[in-house]
């Protein structure tokens, strides 16, 4: 299913004097009201599988990052812009602008969505459905199962593996699973059997918030293993075929694929569960694994080209329908940092050229104009997974919409399934955020020696150099962006029952 998006632009009074209005196709002079626009004064432009000019600026929009692999920076088409001085211009522009941000927040609703039933899910990965067991080892903290190997000794374990087929840089990490997994075999009744796991925790968001830093310190810990590649962004994307969509879909990477990358923790699994079952067979595994993809909060885009829709436009299953389907028990971590400044880093990270306030706030003004237009005639929920509108959007505005995303993940996990950490708070306490983690997955204690090497290391995926140099973004675009945030800001300080949510002092 495609949608179309028709959007506006707010024309001033010396314009419609002069502007020819067509709305839908029909063209009419003078003062009118827009059927589509739901306003008076407004141009209708339409944003379909081909995108056309927009309001605030010309040219063909950049590429989306948020489907890109491993979240490396996009290529964007250059624009020239006039600069302005001490963003005076846009001052002036705060009112007009301020009325679509007043639009939009006149049309928020947090309504629940309507959960799929399991047997629709299985209509949809009926071989996910088929290789995942409904029960896992009662004696492994991590959710672990032994499986048939069925290959012979010269059959390479990893040859049809999608992420090493596509992605030169994951050879060398293959390279490792493969040398290993002989001799982790189980062998009984004359068949092989390997041990199959899935992680135990995710961190699941968000992007620029500081999963990354989070993930290098939580590794250091001895029991947590995460999965060979940092992002396999398999719930989101991989299980769709999605490396990069302007590439087209490739063929979808199978479970098997996505489970590959956790075999090496099952290694080490598989023999303490071994050397626990000739000891003591009652104790417990402690290794846990971990996965760290920050797609998998928000990330939904490709509901629309594998589902069908019958819900208005809004997906009728989301990434964490299927987790929990497997996983009613996983545990999950949510980083969160001011949506502001989140989504100005999230900027600076995937403009490849012409960065610039300027150039930001121009953007910033854009998206939220397209997504007023979404909002006049669809729902929020609708909006914020719109497939086609967030290709458009010039920048990931609705990566910083947390409060959509938590509540439909907690619709689905209960509330204290869920750690969620601010970035300014870890910045500022590393050692108390960590402590934090460590309780919530029940992980042992660290020797003074490793938690000083975890807790005291620099901070990891900062801003770079040449980005710095920028500077802050313009006071305006910070106020536009703060009046547009602040209800959602809201309605999840509401929903975690902190006020440290609203982020006033961050």
């Amino acid at each position: 299913m495609r949608h179309c998006i028709n959007c506006c632009i707010q024309l001033s009074p010396d314009d419609v004097q002069t502007q020819q209005v067509s709305c839908r196709g029909g063209s009419h002079h003078g003062r009118q009201e827009c059927p589509v626009c739901k306003a008076e004064n407004k141009i209708v432009f339409r944003v379909d599988e081909l995108l056309i000019s927009s309001p605030f600026h010309y040219g063909a929009f950049p590429s989306n990052p948020s489907l890109m692999e491993g979240e490396n920076p996009s290529d964007a088409k250059e624009h020239h812009h006039q600069s302005s001085v001490n963003n005076i211009s846009y001052v002036k522009d705060y009112p007009s602008i301020k009325l679509i941000i007043n639009s939009i927040t006149s049309r928020i609703e947090f309504t629940t969505r309507q959960l799929p039933d399991v047997e629709d899910l299985k209509k949809q990965e009926l071989h996910m459905f088929s290789v995942i067991p409904h029960k896992f080892l009662p004696n492994s903290k991590s959710p672990c199962w032994y499986e048939e190997f069925t290959g012979r000794n010269t059959t390479d374990p990893y040859l049809t593996n999608s992420y090493v087929l596509y992605s030169k840089r994951f050879r060398s990490t293959f390279d490792t699973l493969r040398k290993a997994f002989w001799g982790h075999l189980s062998h009984a009744h004359g068949k092989h059997f390997r041990l199959r796991c899935l992680p135990h925790f995710y961190i699941i968001g968000q992007p620029k918030c500081g999963t990354t830093d989070l993930y290098d310190r939580l590794r250091l810990h001895p029991e947590v293993k995460f999965s060979a590649i940092k992002e396999p962004h398999w719930w989101t994307r991989k299980r769709f075929g999605i490396v990069r969509l302007r590439d087209g879909l490739r063929d979808r990477y199978p479970v098997e694929d996505y489970l590959d990358l956790f075999d090496l923790a099952a290694h080490q699994i598989h023999q303490g569960l071994q050397a626990s079952a000739a000891k003591e067979p009652s104790k417990m595994n402690r290794i846990i694994i971990g996965e760290a993809s920050a797609s998998t909060m928000w990330d939904n885009n490709a509901w629309t080209l594998f589902y069908d829709n019958g819900t208005d436009g809004e997906p009728p299953f989301l990434t964490q329908d299927f987790i929990h389907a497997f996983q009613p028990d996983a545990k999950l971590i949510v980083m969160l940092r001011d949506p502001v400044e989140r989504l100005y880093s999230d900027y600076l990270y995937f403009a490849s050229s012409n960065k610039s306030a300027d150039d930001f706030h121009e953007k910033v003004t854009e998206a939220l104009q397209l997504f007023e237009n979404c909002m006049l005639d669809y729902s929020l929920r609708a909006c914020v997974y719109n497939n086609t509108l967030n290709n458009a959007m010039p920048v990931r505005l609705q990566v910083g919409l947390y409060a959509v995303y938590l509540i439909d993940w907690l619709t689905v996990f209960n509330k204290e399934q869920f750690l969620i950490l601010r970035l300014e708070d870890h910045a500022s306490n590393v050692k108390d955020t960590m402590h934090r983690v460590f309780q919530f997955l029940s992980l042992g204690p660290l020797s003074e020696k490793q938690e000083a090497l975890m807790t005291k290391s620099p901070a990891s995926n900062t801003r770079r150099p040449e980005d710095r140099d920028l500077g802050p973004m313009w006071p305006v675009t910070q106020r536009l962006l703060r009046d547009f945030y602040g209800p959602f800001n809201a309605r999840l300080a509401q929903v975690l029952a902190d006020e440290a949510f609203l982020w006033r002092k961050t």
